[in-house]
């Protein structure tokens, strides 16, 4: 029982619970603007649907596959301008990247290995 107790009051659980209820609802979100600009790429086009099912030049029906691309580069799109992109930018400005270079950890193991050396250089022996 107690590791059962544990697995559910886990940090990771909850955190991927809350993922996957935001994420579901975002899903919404973007299905339903790209649904809008998909109407509105119909209207430019004079189409009264969105989609392009109906096109079959040469009766190779490639309408399907070009609704599915259509939706999916603009679906891609969104997610990228709206979501990417901006959290990248926050990202960099709240969080900044280190700068090039050696690590902490190595900086300070070499440090630590030529104050050692200086020592062993005017030990009792030098």
């Amino acid at each position: 029982m107690t590791g059962f107790k544990n697995f559910i009051l886990r940090g990771n659980l909850v955190e991927l619970a809350v993922a996957v209820i935001i994420g579901t609802a975002f899903a919404a979100v973007v299905t339903a603007f790209t649904e809008m600009l998909l109407s509105l790429v119909a209207k430019l086009t004079g189409n009264a649907e969105p989609n392009f099912d109906d096109f079959a030049p040469g009766d190779v029906e490639v309408g399907p596959f070009l609704t599915a691309l259509t939706a999916f580069v603009i679906l891609a799109a969104v997610v990228y301008y709206a979501v990417v992109l901006p959290y990248t930018k926050a990202k960099e400005l709240y969080f900044p990247s280190e700068e090039e270079g050696k690590p902490a950890d190595i900086a300070l193991l070499e440090e630590i290995r030529d104050l050692l050396k200086e020592r062993e250089g005017s030990g009792p022996g030098a």
